[in-house]
């Protein structure tokens, strides 16, 4: 799960979190929570009844990379499929383009804003969001970043992306449960990665698991075989009962996967587990040291709906984060739903018992990051199974 560095910004301050229960039915897909209050307070904007709620979507089209291009058109189009799906609410969603530039960013942001934008949807990468929210943060405007670093999460920036922190606290809590608490730690000796080893540190906290050592590796072919016999004698000498690996697919993950296990470091005696999604791409069910690994993974038969319904209004598969844009386009419409004027004021995004999108269940925290019910899975005979369903609601932990 790559995080990018993160660009300097100040720490937010902590708001008390305030509770509120209803719903807000979607014509489609779903049914999208939130939570209903009078006087809610906030700084945003507030909202006009009769008239429809302008939303900004910033995606990073117009840039010479096709790849941003594609994910541009995907994001869109799964925020129109979720204001489509919407029942008594009216959305006027306008898309900027961002070309991935920061700078870019900022300029299309307060452009937005100036024409009337009430929220901001996206944008995807961290440079991008935190310049956005600078540069709106004295309009009172929030902003749903598309992003997963947490740490440039807070004062008007939220992130919808799925942190490593939930993945890891998921999978730590589930390992303490099963007798497989003392746990390796493996990541990269990036910038990235060193995001990633902290956030797993910030998730044990709490879990009844332990961090029983850690182990690293230069990010290259030769670097993690080089460091494979120091990754191997940490497992043994450190008493774990596991090991988790924070690379992916498109990582280290696969040469780590074939090659301990030549070094003695295998299942059963070790339990193999990670905080990236296993299944993508499906090819990685194929490798035979992570048969029996635990990782974790969105709900997969909300995700399932979604791209079955994106597929037939679309004719191709979303982008794997388009979900974000389907998730962000629930919260504010079941917010709206509520009828009040501070409906997308802090104090309302981070109402307690939060919103079901296609990913799952998700709540957005007073310091700007968020919290995503997630199942934990195995792969068994090279398929998913799962082993413990996600959760379908807060309920209990703080709503």
């Amino acid at each position: 799960m790559p995080v990018e560095p993160t660009p300097t910004r100040r720490r937010p301050s902590r708001l008390s979190r305030i509770s509120r229960r209803g719903a807000l039915a979607l014509a489609g897909l779903l049914t999208l929570g939130a939570c209903v209050s009078s006087g809610i307070s906030g700084l945003a904007q507030r909202i006009n009844p009769n008239a429809p709620v302008q939303v900004a979507l910033l995606v990073p089209s117009g840039s010479a990379d096709a790849g941003n291009t594609i994910l541009a058109e995907s994001l869109e189009n799964a925020a129109r499929l979720a204001v489509s799906d919407l029942s008594g609410v009216e959305i006027d969603l306008r898309v900027y383009s961002t070309q991935g530039d920061p700078a870019v960013a900022a300029q299309v942001a307060r452009e937005a804003v100036d024409r009337g934008a009430q929220i901001i949807l996206g944008p995807v990468r961290s440079a991008e969001a935190n310049a956005v929210g600078t540069a709106v943060a004295s309009s009172g405007v929030n902003v749903l970043s598309f992003s997963n670093n947490p740490a440039i999460a807070g004062n008007n920036v939220f992130v919808l992306g799925l942190t490593p922190d939930n993945a890891a606290r998921r999978i730590f809590e589930y390992a303490a449960r099963n007798d497989r608490g003392q746990v390796l730690v493996v990541g990269e000796q990036t910038t990235a990665g060193q995001l990633v080893l902290a956030a797993v540190n910030r998730a044990q906290s709490g879990t009844g698991a332990t961090i029983a050592a850690t182990a690293t590796y230069e990010f290259s072919q030769q670097g993690i075989v080089n460091a494979l016999p120091e990754i191997a004698d940490a497992a043994r000498s450190s008493g774990a009962q596991s090991v988790l690996f924070t690379a992916d697919s498109a990582g280290a993950l696969p040469i780590l996967a074939q090659l301990l296990p030549d070094n003695r470091i295998s299942h059963p005696r070790f339990q193999f587990m990670g905080i990236t999604q296993w299944n993508i791409p499906p090819a990685t069910l194929q490798l035979s040291g992570l048969q029996n690994g635990w990782f974790t993974l969105p709900d997969p038969s909300l995700v399932a709906q979604f791209e079955a319904r994106f597929t037939q209004a679309y004719g191709e598969a979303p982008h794997p984060i388009a979900g974000l844009a389907y998730d962000g386009i629930a919260a504010i419409g079941a917010l709206l739903g509520t009828g009040s004027a501070d409906a997308l004021s802090r104090a309302a995004l981070t109402q307690g018992s939060g919103f079901v999108g296609v990913n799952g269940i998700f709540r957005l925290m007073p310091d700007g990051t968020n919290q995503r019910g997630l199942a934990l899975a195995t792969i068994r005979d090279n398929a998913v199974v799962i082993l413990e369903p996600a959760p379908s609601s807060f309920v209990g932990s703080g709503s």
